[in-house]
């Protein structure tokens, strides 16, 4: 049995969202890249590689990662690249998007014919935390001005657009295109590619894939693209679980459980967000708050109902591990680091990666 905690990678689950994805590529002609800011464990890219076009990146790492590690189209974004790396992104990269006229600018020669893109921000987007809104007020994600963008439109050959988080809705992805197109039309007929981004819930239960596919197949024939879409959440969401163990129980106004992991440490946008991940059941009797282990007062993965009363040693699992917590992991107060398993189709469970005391003495001097 392997030692708590660890995050749970379930195979199974996962194809489910890769078939989706698959479905859509095939029927919209979009290509689809992992988005390693959300995910980026290895050790599943080659089952994934049938079902996908690449990667999207945010940072030199996760360019040399996903080319390396996934292959496919490798496309380089960041917020902004230094001088010490642009080199390297490049060597690792496809395609290079830069998230500033100035950037794109400075570095163009560098990139000399490799394909070359720009981050276009509508000034709209279906955020509902403004934490994560790319269009929020004074954003520095990208530009906005179609002047300015027409001023270099023929040394560009695509933009990527990153206006969609937790979308779940159709009917607002459909209108936040329809704006984009009305105040850039003039701009996406003179590209090559575009890149719709991410937060596109397409591989929820009921979500509308046809009519997602009719409206990306209308698109890239109006403009005469190649579109691209770079799902992270979509691609793991209710893929994987974080594996814990009760340590204590106890009752201060409510049953509480404490276990050996941590929102702070191994779930760190439940905290960002204020959100809880999904605990124990709807039907059972017990209800009890679940606790994580570290000093912070409010470290809380949510509460849940339990057929029976928790007792120390009961494992427990936490749902919606998979995106943006094995990115995000860290050590604070030292607490052990989850492991990394798998379980694949036939039902069995291999661990893939184990962390102990050296990795934390080495993360630190």
């Amino acid at each position: 049995m392997i030692q708590t905690p660890y995050y749970l990678i379930d195979k199974s689950a996962l194809l489910k969202n890769l078939q989706v994805i698959d479905y859509i590529r095939k029927n919209s002609g979009a290509k689809v890249l992992l988005a390693l800011k959300c995910f980026a464990t290895w050790s599943v890219f080659d089952f994934m590689k049938p079902y996908m076009d690449g990667t999207t990146s945010s940072s030199l790492y996760e360019v040399k990662l996903g080319y390396q590690k996934f292959g496919g189209e490798t496309h380089a974004y960041s917020v902004a690249f230094a001088d010490h790396e642009i080199k390297e992104v490049i060597a690792n990269s496809d395609k290079i998007i830069f998230n500033s006229i100035q950037q794109f600018e400075r570095f163009e020669a560098l990139a000399e014919n490799k394909p070359k893109g720009l981050r276009l921000n509508p000034g709209i987007s279906s955020a509902s935390f403004d934490l994560a809104d790319p269009a929020r007020q004074f954003s520095r994600l990208g530009e906005g001005n179609p002047e300015r963008i027409l001023s270099i439109i023929d040394r560009l050959d695509g933009v990527m657009i990153h206006n969609n988080c937790e979308n779940s809705e159709f009917a607002r992805f459909d209108d936040l295109l329809t704006q984009v197109e009305e105040r850039y039309g003039e701009i996406l007929h003179r590209l090559k590619w575009v890149s719709l981004g991410g937060g596109i819930s397409f591989t929820e239960p009921g979500y509308p894939v046809d009519a997602f596919c009719e409206r990306l197949r209308r698109f890239a024939q109006t403009y005469g693209v190649q579109v691209y879409l770079e799902p992270g959440e979509a691609t793991v969401r209710h893929t994987t679980t974080l594996e814990v163990t009760v340590l204590d129980t106890g009752f201060n106004g409510k049953n509480l459980a404490v276990v050996d992991s941590s929102t702070e440490a191994h779930m760190l946008d439940l905290l960002i967000y204020r959100e809880t991940a999904p605990v124990g059941n709807k039907t059972g009797a017990h209800r009890y708050q679940i606790c994580g282990k570290t000093c912070l007062a409010g470290d809380i993965f949510g509460e849940g109902n339990f057929d029976a009363p928790l007792q120390i040693g009961d494992r427990l699992s936490i749902g919606d591990a998979g995106g943006y917590t094995m990115v995000k992991k860290n050590w604070f107060n030292g607490i052990h680091m989850p492991s990394i398993a798998i379980k694949e189709p036939d039902g069995s469970t291999r661990l893939v990666r184990e962390f102990i005391y050296d990795d934390y003495v080495g993360s630190l001097s």
